[in-house]
C-alpha cells in the first residue's frame, strides 16, 4: 500500500536529503515538497481532497511562516491531514507548541527512512504519536513538570509558568544572582544579543517589564 506525503522545509540541502529516504521506500508517493508554510498552504489549497497527503512532514523554522502556525491553519481547513514535525530541535517550548498546534509526531531529521515509514503507518493505522527517543525524553519531562506543578498548585505553593524553558530557567537564577547580560552571555557561552532575547522572552512569559520586577518575583515565589 502507498501513503501520499507531503513535506515542508526551507533548507534545499535538507529537502533534498529527505527526498533522497524516501526514494529508498516503494510505499511513499510525494504529493509536493514546499519551500515554506505559505507554498505549503498553497499547495493543499490547490489539491482535491482525495489527492491530499495523509502525511505532511514540517520543518519549524522557516520564513514568512513558521512550521508551528502552519500546523494550525492546515489543521482548521483539512483536519483529515496529519503532519509529523521534522527537526533538528528538541526544545520543550517547540515541543509543547507543536503539540498545541496539532501535530501527530516529533522526529528529529537524521532518522532513517524507516523510521519515517514506521512513524506514518503508526499515525495512520494505529492512531499513535511517534517520536524521536530525545523527544520522548522531553515530553516525558514535560509530564513530569506538569504534575509538580500540579501538585504545588493543589498544595496552594505559586508555580512558575509552564512555558518557561530550561535555559530561560538557568537565566533567571543568574539576573537574581545580579549578573548582567554581558556576564551570563560569557557563563553560558552565548551571545549578548541571544542572552537579551531570552531575558525579552521572560518579562514576556512573566507579564513583567523590568529586571527588578523578575528578581522580586522570583523570590517572592521561592523559584530560585
Amino acid at each position: 500500500m502507498q501513503f501520499r506525503i507531503a513535506m515542508a522545509e526551507d533548507n534545499s540541502v535538507n529537502r533534498n536529503t529527505f527526498l533522497q529516504k524516501i526514494k529508498v521506500s516503494g510505499n511513499l508517493q510525494l504529493v509536493f515538497a514546499a519551500a515554506n508554510g505559505n507554498e505549503c498552504l498553497e499547495e493543499l489549497k490547490g489539491l482535491p481532497h482525495a489527492l491530499l497527503p495523509q502525511v505532511v512532514f514540517m520543518d519549524l523554522q522557516m520564513p514568512a511562516m513558521d512550521g508551528i502556525e502552519t500546523i494550525r491553519i492546515a489543521k482548521s481547513l483539512y483536519p483529515q491531514v496529519h503532519f509529523i514535525v521534522l527537526t533538528v530541535f528538541d526544545d520543550d517550548e517547540k515541543i509543547f507548541e507543536a503539540i498545541k498546534a496539532g501535530a501527530s509526531g516529533y522526529l528529529l531529521k537524521h532518522e532513517p527512512a524507516s523510521v519515517l515509514e514506521d512513524a506514518i503507518v503508526n499515525v495512520l493505522e494505529t492512531g499513535g504519536a511517534p517520536m524521536s527517543p530525545a523527544i520522548a525524553r522531553k515530553a516525558l519531562q514535560m509530564l513530569s513538570r506538569t504534575t509538580e506543578h500540579a501538585d504545588l498548585q493543589r498544595n496552594g505553593s505559586p508555580q512558575m509558568p509552564l512555558n518557561i524553558t530550561d535555559r530561560e530557567k538557568e537565566i533567571l537564577q543568574h539576573m537574581v544572582n545580579g549578573w548582567d547580560a554581558k556576564r551570563i552571555a560569557s557563563e553560558l557561552q552565548l551571545s549578548v544579543l541571544t542572552v537579551r532575547k531570552h531575558i525579552a522572552n521572560i518579562y514576556d512569559k512573566l507579564h513583567v517589564n523590568s529586571r527588578a520586577q523578575v528578581i522580586t518575583l522570583a523570590h517572592k515565589n521561592n523559584w530560585v
